[in-house]
């Protein structure tokens, strides 16, 4: 039989055509002329699912029952109907390239001895490779499938190749062993890819790949580096438990779904510099054993490292919504640097200093570039916000210009040695006037100081609560006085000690008003005299109460001593002696009157100077010399009491305001 013109396949050996086209006795002949082990050619052959049964019937081998193939060349040949290798042993290479499987390909624990190459080939149908055995170099490069592929529980013993394989439907590589390189890199994942449990001993590069659908490598090992440099991920990546052995590098990464790093270990370095993650980025109970770099990246949504534990030097540059850091343990220095993200530290562990800072500019990459923020444009600003440091031993915490205005403090270890750099910003109190919600007829006043988030949300619950105090958030619990009270006091010292004793004034003022307010740690008495300290001079911190208090005082004593205090008129002195009859010494008596009570107007000018006279030199505690009548007298003694009190008051007030 002649060879149909057109025909790809190369011919048979002593024949004029391929197997598809030979005559049904010389393809007789031809197979009955095969043995286990037996070299075939068959490039370009258009093969129907009952011609490929009868081709391995031919190379059985009688020990096993199973074909065993010596060289096999099936280059660019067409499988029409279902393509059945399954238990198919290859003793020499198996040439599968550029071959076009248009219905099911089963290659199910097939052993593959020699090279096996399925480059460039087409799997229109199913694709099984489970259970396969790959002892040398195994390509899949450029590879197309157009249906589900299955290597499950497959071994990879030499280099293995899917570079810029198309996978467009599931692709399972569940419990999967490379013993050696493999190479991913611009591979197209258009359906689901599972990695579950694979196994990769040698480098693996899945570089510029994309999974278009969700990539799961949950319990995955790599043991030596892990490359997966500029891999878009479009939808969740999973990553749980996974063991990075070696480098692990997802620098330029996209990830544009959820990206799940929970409980993975990286035991060596790992980097994502200019990463992206468009939804949260999750590396709960994660373990970094060595170096880490996180960035600088940006994030959408949350970044989530709760429960991880660093041992080695970190660095994050993040620009990010969230940073969810509880539970962590740092066991090393790390340096955190942040934009636009509210922070969470709460029962963090520091052994070594960390500093959590806020970046002012645009983080730069390697290479001179600014990290493109522009889907992070609609927030408010670049602010870093501290939303808990609960649980937290702030020993070994450096803060640099951060917003701790919602940050909540109790029970944080050794705040005292915290060090605040830069401009830290705190929550204010509602300044001004302001009406109760329950007594509209006694308006408060508040004067501007910063204060601490859970005196907010502890004001914001009390029945009197005045406008301008913020509620708690759901799970912030609720604080009181006798709590926040240490808090203030520590955080007195941590300003004291930084040398700002202005800042240190505020955080004062907050220990006495939890004090005063305070109605089961401080003795009643010990409030009343708080109160009084409160009312006369904001606990010596406000120079304006005194004053109005002092110049109130002055003011009563001016009127007391104009009114009653100072004399209708001077007392007179009077001499009075006696003459003896006999002559000799006269001895006199000098005496003054006593002042008597005005009768008169005592509105006048020149009472007024007199009082006057007496108030100042009150002030400054000293006599004026001026005859005052009893009640005079008594109200000069008040005033030489009260008002350089008030007075110092007012000094110690300045003084703790400008001081350094």
């Amino acid at each position: 039989m002649e060879k149909p013109a057109g025909c790809p396949g190369v011919d048979v050996r002593g024949q004029a055509a391929c197997l598809a086209h030979l005559t049904d006795a010389d393809r007789h002949v031809y197979l009955a002329s095969l043995t286990a082990s037996s070299r075939i050619d068959h490039r370009g052959t258009p093969f129907t699912q009952d011609l490929l049964n009868r081709l391995l019937g031919a190379l059985i081998d009688p020990a096993t029952g199973r074909p065993r193939l010596g060289d096999a060349k099936f280059r660019s040949a067409t499988f029409e109907g279902n393509a059945g290798f399954e238990a198919v042993t290859f003793e020499g290479d198996a040439d599968f390239h550029s071959a076009t499987f248009k219905g099911d390909a089963t290659f199910d624990s097939a052993t593959f001895a020699g090279r096996a190459g399925f480059d460039s080939a087409t799997f229109e149908g199913q694709a099984d490779f489970g259970s396969a055995t790959f002892e040398s170099t195994t390509g899949f490069e450029w590879a197309t499938f157009k249906h589900a592929v299955g290597f499950d529980k497959a071994r990879f013993e030499g280099h293995s190749g899917f570079r810029s394989a198309t996978f467009e439907n599931h692709a399972h590589f569940l419990s999967v062993l490379f013993k050696d390189t493999a190479r991913f890199v611009g591979a197209n994942f258009r359906g689901p890819a599972w990695f579950h449990k694979v196994v990769f001993e040698g480098v693996v590069a899945f570089d510029s790949a994309d999974f278009e659908d969700y990539a799961d490598f949950t319990s995955a090992a790599f043991k030596r580096t892990a490359w997966f440099e500029s891999t878009a991920f479009e939808d969740d990546a999973g990553f749980k438990e996974v063991a990075f052995e070696g480098d692990a590098r997802f620098d330029s990464a996209a990830f544009k779904g959820r990206a799940t790093f929970k409980s993975a270990n990286f035991k060596h370095v790992s980097g994502f510099e200019s990463a992206t993650f468009t939804g949260d980025a999750g590396f709960e109970s994660a373990t970094f054993e060595r170096s880490v770099s996180l960035g600088p990246l940006v994030c959408l949504g949350g970044v989530v490292l709760s429960g991880a534990t660093f041992n080695g030097p970190v660095t994050i540059l993040l620009a990010a919504r969230r940073l969810e850091c509880r539970r962590t343990r740092w066991s090393t220095t790390a340096e955190v640097r942040l934009r636009y993200a509210s922070v969470d530290f709460a029962q963090a562990v520091f052994e070594y200093p960390l500093t959590i800072a806020a970046e002012a500019d645009t983080f730069l990459l390697p290479g001179g570039g600014a990290v493109d923020e522009q889907d992070l444009a609609g927030a408010p600003d670049a602010m870093v916000r501290i939303a808990s440091l609960r649980g937290v031993d702030a020993a070994h915490l450096v803060l640099s210009d951060v917003d701790l205005s919602g940050c909540l403090f109790t029970g944080t270890v050794h705040l005292d040695q915290l060090r605040l750099e830069g401009a830290c910003s705190f929550d204010g109190a509602p300044r001004g006037w302001h009406r109760r919600q329950w007594l509209h007829r006694r308006p408060s006043w508040f004067t501007r100081r910063r204060t601490l988030a859970e005196e907010h949300h502890w004001r914001a619950g009390q029945p009197n609560a005045v406008e301008g105090w913020h509620a708690p958030a759901v799970g912030a619990g609720q604080i009181g006085p006798a709590q926040l009270a240490p808090v203030y006091r520590a955080l007195r010292k941590a300003f004291e000690d930084g040398k700002n004793e202005p800042g240190a004034a505020d955080f004062y003022y907050g220990e006495m008003e939890m004090r005063r307010h305070d109605t089961t740690g401080t003795p009643r008495a010990e409030r009343g005299l708080l109160w009084g300290y409160w009312l006369l001079s904001g606990y010596g911190l406000r120079a304006s109460r005194a004053l109005i208090w002092l110049a109130l005082a002055m003011s009563i004593t001016i009127l007391m001593l104009m009114w009653c205090g100072l004399p209708q008129s001077a007392p007179k002195q009077e001499a009075t002696g006696t003459v003896s009859p006999r002559g000799g010494r006269i001895t006199f008596e000098i005496d003054k009157a006593d002042p008597q009570n005005p009768t008169g107007a005592w509105l006048t000018g020149q009472r007024f100077e007199k009082a006057l006279n007496v108030t100042l030199n009150s002030v400054v505690f000293r006599s004026s010399g001026q005859d005052l009548t009893t009640t005079g007298t008594y109200t000069e003694m008040a005033s030489r009491i009260a008002e350089p009190i008030l007075l110092g008051l007012a000094v110690l007030a300045i003084r703790n305001r400008v001081k350094r």
